[in-house]
Formats: structure tokens, sequence, C-alpha cells
């Protein structure tokens, strides 16, 4: 097997297992260490995402972190094109967006100085294995020519991984915290 695409998918199917059974027995506050990075960049404009299927849970630290400043979440534009991000609030009106995430009923998008990234695998070295559309590369190769941006993978433990398929256009991440620990590179 040496097309990356394949070698890829199998990577993934892999980590999606990992990741669900983390997902099946995650701990209570699971976001707590999360919330303790973050308080570290209070009032700095930030994106999270609201979790599907087996992804850890960030909503509570975003919840908090929005006491201080902007929040967003990624809104797909198409195929091909960068996230853009839309100022979110825990009793906002959402809508169905693309892949099953919810998005803000009423666009306000912004530019986020620190992404929280969700992600299927990570490894000890700050790569990042995500579903496969390029979208989180795309943006953050984007945001990263106009200024310093923080990409912090949050993911469970298991979700480690070593050896991911990576490529040169894979933007790395700058940390990953879990519900047990902070990595940083």
């Amino acid at each position: 097997m040496t097309d990356l695409t394949e070698i890829k998918a199998v990577a993934r199917k892999v980590a999606f297992a990992r990741r669900k059974g983390a997902f099946d027995t995650r701990p209570a506050g699971a976001a707590g260490r999360l919330s303790e990075v973050l308080a570290g960049y209070r009032g700095v404009p930030l994106s999270g995402y609201m979790p599907i299927r087996t992804e850890i849970d960030p909503l509570p630290a975003m919840s908090e972190a929005i006491a201080y400043g902007p929040v967003g979440v990624p809104v797909i534009q198409a195929a091909g094109q960068p996230l853009k991000f839309s100022r979110w609030s825990p009793e906002g009106i959402l809508k169905d967006g693309p892949f099953g995430a919810k998005i803000p009923e009423i666009d306000d998008y912004f530019d986020p100085e620190i992404l929280i990234v969700p992600l299927v695998a990570f490894d000890a070295q700050g790569g990042r294995l995500g579903y496969g559309g390029g979208f989180y590369d795309r943006t953050l190769e984007g945001l990263r020519t106009k200024r310093p941006t923080l990409a912090i993978g949050f993911a469970f433990d298991a979700q480690e991984a070593e050896n991911l398929p990576l490529e040169p256009t894979d933007q790395p991440l700058n940390m990953v915290v879990t519900e047990s620990r902070v990595l940083t590179f």
C-alpha cells in the first residue's frame, strides 16, 4: 500500500475506533484542561467547534471564554475553500450546517487568533490527522499569513498515534489539549 490516500483512510479507520472507545468511557469535565489553557488567553478572539459524533466536547470551555472575548465556530463555505468563523454564544440560535455540525443562524464572521481544532488523531510532534477535506490546513495557512495564529488540537488521550501519514501541506498544531494533559510543540 503506497497510495497516501489509502494509507490515510486506514489510519483514520483505526483512529476513529480509538476515539469511539474514549468517547464511550469519557470522564465528566473532559474540557477542564482546555478551560485552564484558554484562561491564559482571556480576550483573544477564538474559535471552537460544535462537536459531532464522537468528538470531545469543547462547549463548556467555549462558554467560559465568551465572558472575556469573541468566540466563534467554523462555517464551511465550499469544498476546497478555507473555513470562515461566525460568532457563537451558548444561547444563540443555531441551524444545521454541512456534515451535521450546527452553525449560528445569523452569519457574523471574524478572524480568530486561536483555533480549537477537532481531529481524528494527533502525534507527539504536533501532527494532526483530520477528516480529509483540508479545511483546517487551508484555513490555518491563510490566517497564519496575516498574524500569529495558535492551533490547539482538542482530543482524548486515546487519539494519540505514532507515524501519522502527513503531507507538506498539513499545518502543525501548536498544542494538543486532552482530558488529562497539555502538550506543546
